[in-house]
């Protein structure tokens, strides 16, 4: 990797982009901070959690092995066929499951895989919907990679448009990140325009990397999955890894515990990377995951955290914005006009703080950022707390969207 390129990946990550906006502001209002710009939800896992890991902790003497044990297969392959429905003789619990240390590292080293597999064929491009989860696009380039942003916009309900694809685009894809319920915008993807990309990795021989960490994150009808969309087209899993984790389905994140599901010949390749240098699972805390995905109970509890949270949200937020409550996931995503700016009062008045939108996007063709409008705000505290600071923003935001609605109608951008 060029050192330009390691540069780039110092100087654009969103946290690192955040910490140098803020520096030198005191957070303000006489207000204890908080902190709502990271996705690490704040709840308590289930106290069976730690019962679990002190029962296996003879494990902690032990290196553990990359694929985990056959209970933790077992337990994740009987979760994706009760939560996806999926037939019993679809996935292969030895060849096609692998715990993961962590989604972030497995969706980092995909692209290492994948980039290496797809080069020698002229395959190097990564693609993922622009905005998008930072690590996508930090790992096409220590592949090697080319990173591709593809328009997630309003006017295609936040996920990527398929019309607006090019062949010669699908034929360079080594790999496609795609994230449902998405982050930062909490849009799902149907089943339909699942199958479509599944079909489309097939056709033009790319891996499809389903991020599905906020699947179990929803207000209604749980969001339906790219398993789900193999199961419909015959059951193959060729082409496909799902990715799922525990840290925000069971806010379990200190565990980095999670597994990908797929294509056999993917999971070895990455099995191998973590033999080479990655992180296995230790085996108390697959005994915990075990559990947590025999489990469902904690996972409905989280859930309905989450729909009161929102609603509080919709109650203080909505009459500023209107309605803004996503399909999935525990973000806002809050059209503020000018997310660094907002970003910075609600620091300086309310020590709140939360993520420009823009540090999750790249420009476009047209040297638009997508994302520069828009705050992502973390709705991960107890729903009480949460209402305190959506109040505590509440005011910012409304003297802000005022001075937007004022600045445009004096003829201003």
């Amino acid at each position: 990797m060029s050192a330009d390129r390691l540069e780039s990946l110092v100087t654009f990550h969103p946290f690192t982009r955040l910490n140098t906006l803020l520096e030198g502001i005191a957070p303000g209002g006489g207000n204890t901070p908080l902190l709502l710009h990271l996705g690490e939800p704040q709840f308590a896992p289930p106290a069976f959690v730690a019962e679990e890991i002190a029962k296996a902790a003879a494990g902690w003497s032990k290196y553990p092995p990359t694929a985990g044990n056959a209970a933790f297969r077992a337990a994740v392959k009987g979760w994706l066929e009760r939560r996806y429905h999926l037939p019993t003789t679809m996935l292969n619990a030895d060849k096609e499951i692998l715990p993961v240390s962590g989604t972030r590292e497995a969706l980092f080293q995909i692209a290492l895989s994948a980039v290496a597999a797809g080069a020698p064929k002229g395959k190097a491009k990564v693609l993922m919907g622009n905005p998008f989860y930072h690590s996508y696009a930090g790992a096409a380039a220590v592949a090697g990679g080319e990173p591709a942003f593809l328009p997630a916009d309003r006017n295609s309900n936040f996920l990527p448009d398929l019309a607006k694809l090019s062949a010669a685009d699908l034929d360079q894809a080594a790999l496609v990140y795609l994230c449902s319920p998405a982050n930062p915008q909490g849009a799902v993807a149907p089943l339909d325009y699942l199958k479509q990309w599944l079909l489309l990795a097939r056709r033009h021989d790319f891996v499809l990397a389903a991020d599905e960490c906020y699947a179990e994150i929803y207000p209604d009808a749980p969001p339906p999955g790219a398993l789900e969309a193999a199961r419909e087209l015959g059951g193959a899993v060729d082409h496909l890894l799902v990715f799922h984790s525990l840290s925000k389905r069971s806010s379990a994140p200190g565990l980095r515990s999670g597994f990908i599901a797929g294509d056999a010949k993917l999971i070895a390749r990455q099995a191998q990377l973590v033999n080479y240098g990655g992180v296995a699972t230790p085996l108390p805390i697959l005994a915990a995951a075990i559990r947590l995905w025999s489990d469902e109970a904690h996972v409905a509890e989280n859930r309905a955290r989450y729909r009161r949270s929102f609603a509080l949200a919709q109650e203080i937020l909505g009459p500023i914005f209107g309605e803004i409550r996503p399909q999935g996931g525990f973000f806002l995503w809050l059209d503020v006009g000018d997310g660094e700016r907002a970003a910075v009062e609600l620091w300086r008045q309310a020590a709140v703080k939360v993520l420009p939108g823009g540090y999750m996007a790249r420009a476009e063709a047209n040297g638009e950022n997508p994302g520069a409008r828009y705050i992502r705000v973390a709705l991960i505290l107890e729903p009480d707390e949460m209402a305190a600071a959506l109040r505590r923003m509440a005011p910012v935001l409304e003297d802000l969207m005022h001075g937007k609605a004022a600045k445009t109608a004096a003829g201003g951008r």
